[in-house]
């Protein structure tokens, strides 16, 4: 097992003037182009009710602020935390509120919305921040957080194709004496890395406050679909390291590993309206 730690300054990644003023939950992935695309949640009011489109970002490299090119998923309705995944020649958008929403594209540019179906699926299980990661040459595993026991907690789905999706449990949840209780439960922006055979869960830990707005809880596991139950300082699972961060991606690029942060313009952020970026390095114990 090693332990991520950022090892750099914080530097702007992305700052979008024209449709929005701050970035929140992100999604970072390289296009058919060859630059990295950032699709994000964004509006000008700073309210959720009216994130109802992901402001587009690219790049040709992460090591420079990324130019804005305009506005996806534009449809009218709430858009929260999308998560990009390429499969074949595709790539697909996973994004929330419940239900699950869907779009594919070729491109990056044009996206087709698509049916999705989660099945089984639990109530109040699956409500936003999806994650999706490929575990093998036939597997795919979504991890989207919701409500279990009215605590917060990281479902987990699984898929060969990436439209029909099997509930299969709870990767991780709230035991009764985690530390943090809102309504929602506390946990955002579940990331998941592989890194020689071990799997790190990567989460926001959140009431909103200003206090807990930036904290990362990482967790490790050899098996990516079962994290255990969280408790704070009492019995379960213990996270391995905090981190600074909200709605948190990783990022690789050869054997280099980045993290990045963002959020509201109310926050104590690095840079007010923007995604920043550092470098992440991992230490054995």
């Amino acid at each position: 097992m090693e332990i991520p730690y950022i090892s750099g300054e914080w530097k702007i990644l992305f700052a979008p003037h024209d449709n929005g003023n701050y970035v929140n939950d992100h999604s970072i992935v390289v296009g058919p182009d060859g630059n990295w695309h950032l699709f994000g949640i964004t509006s000008f009011e700073g309210k959720p009710s009216h994130e109802r489109y992901f402001v587009h970002g690219v790049g040709k490299t992460l090591y420079e602020p990324m130019r804005e090119v305009g506005r996806s998923i534009d449809r009218g309705t709430l858009a929260w935390a999308p998560c990009v995944i390429k499969k074949d020649e595709n790539f697909y958008m996973f994004y929330g509120p419940s239900p699950t929403s869907l779009a594919v594209s070729f491109d990056m540019y044009e996206w087709f919305g698509t049916k999705v179906t989660l099945n089984n699926e639990p109530m109040m299980g699956a409500h936003r921040d999806h994650f999706v990661l490929q575990v093998s040459e036939n597997e795919y595993l979504m991890y989207v957080v919701g409500v279990y026991n009215q605590k917060g907690a990281v479902s987990c789905f699984s898929s060969n194709n990436l439209l029909d999706w099997d509930f299969i449990g709870y990767a991780l949840t709230s035991g009764d004496e985690a530390p943090l209780k809102p309504a929602w439960g506390a946990i955002e922006s579940p990331f998941v890395v592989n890194k020689d055979g071990v799997y790190y869960l990567f989460i926001t830990y959140t009431d909103c406050s200003d206090e807990t707005y930036n904290n990362t809880l990482v967790f490790a596991s050899d098996n990516p679909k079962s994290f255990g139950e969280y408790n704070g300082e009492g019995n379960g699972t213990k996270p391995i390291t905090k981190l600074y961060g909200h709605a948190s991606e990783i990022l690789k690029v050869g054997e280099d590993y980045y993290i990045t942060t963002c959020g509201w313009l109310s926050k104590n952020i690095p840079h007010k309206g923007a995604v920043s970026i550092a470098s992440l390095k991992w230490k054995q114990i």
